[in-house]
């Protein structure tokens, strides 16, 4: 079995659980990345019941949130249901920069509240699929799965990473209710993603032919000095917004009398992104507590 009809098969497994569990049809997200579209692809030729979801993070690109709304309006008029999830936090509606005074910490390669607030709430009690893959990154293929179901209590979190009957008949055995995930392209290489779009003439986000490699929240930790500066060169807007969210989150912090090693929001600015102007982000310790 190819890659291809190997995902294939695993969203058509999926989607058979989502409607047996569930009772509804598998949810395909998208962040507008070349993953998702690839994801969305095999869905479509699987010919299976799906519907589409978007995390709305409030840092992508222009160019991000232009390409969903093609996907969407070119999805809606084939009757495919595709919704935003707006990311919710302690009861409210919130944005990466009513996050981050709320957290009273940047977000950090080591402290990625971002993730689990602004793109991993969405999906929560159905079936959903994700363009998750091992290729990108060392943690992603020793945490991540073909398969996955998730719970508060890590002792009772399921991941399966093979295709044979036995370990897929114990997750579709349990019966456990909480999010579960299939990653059907996890073991795909770089290459056999662009081959696949390049073969089936899949539309993508522009920005990969404008210099992106990856296509992400604008400022993540995880893009690197480098990257982050390029991002930040070509939309200085978000970093005049994350600026003005580090001043609101030193606010929070006097207002509470709790301690910064920062005076104002460009130290913290320069700290976040190590450009060498300050020490960048080696101790954060003191603020961990602090970020629940």
């Amino acid at each position: 079995m190819n890659k291809e009809q190997q995902a294939i098969a695993r969203l058509r497994l999926a989607a058979e659980m989502s409607e047996t569990y569930y009772h509804a049809p598998l949810v395909i997200t998208t962040s507008g990345g070349k993953d998702s579209d690839v994801c969305l692809a095999l869905a479509r030729a699987a010919g299976i019941r799906y519907e589409v979801q978007h995390n709305h993070t409030s840092v992508d690109a222009p160019e991000t949130v232009y390409h969903v709304r093609e996907t969407f309006h070119r999805l809606e008029n084939k009757s495919i249901k595709c919704t935003v999830n707006l990311p919710m936090f302690k009861g409210a509606r919130v944005t990466m920069w009513s996050l981050i005074p709320q957290k009273l910490m940047p977000p950090t390669r080591v402290v990625r509240y971002c993730c689990s607030v602004l793109k991993e709430q969405g999906g929560k009690g159905r079936m959903i699929t994700t363009g998750v893959r091992w290729a990108e990154s060392a943690k992603r293929r020793k945490n991540r799965g073909i398969y996955e179901k998730q719970s508060a209590d890590i002792s009772r979190r399921i991941t399966i990473s093979n295709d044979n009957d036995d370990t897929r008949r114990l997750f579709e055995n349990c019966r456990l209710q909480a999010k579960r995930i299939c990653n059907p392209i996890v073991d795909w290489t770089d290459r056999e993603v662009w081959d696949y779009i390049r073969s089936e003439h899949i539309p993508v986000n522009p920005l990969y032919e404008r210099g992106f490699h990856r296509v992400g929240c604008i400022g993540c930790p995880l893009a690197g000095r480098a990257g982050r500066q390029f991002e930040f060169g070509r939309y200085p807007t978000y970093e005049r917004a994350y600026l003005h969210a580090f001043e609101r989150m030193l606010e929070e912090r006097r207002s509470r009398n709790l301690p910064a090693v920062w005076q104002s929001g460009e130290e913290v600015l320069h700290w976040w992104l190590q450009d060498g102007v300050l020490p960048g982000q080696l101790s954060i310790s003191d603020y961990l507590t602090e970020t629940e």
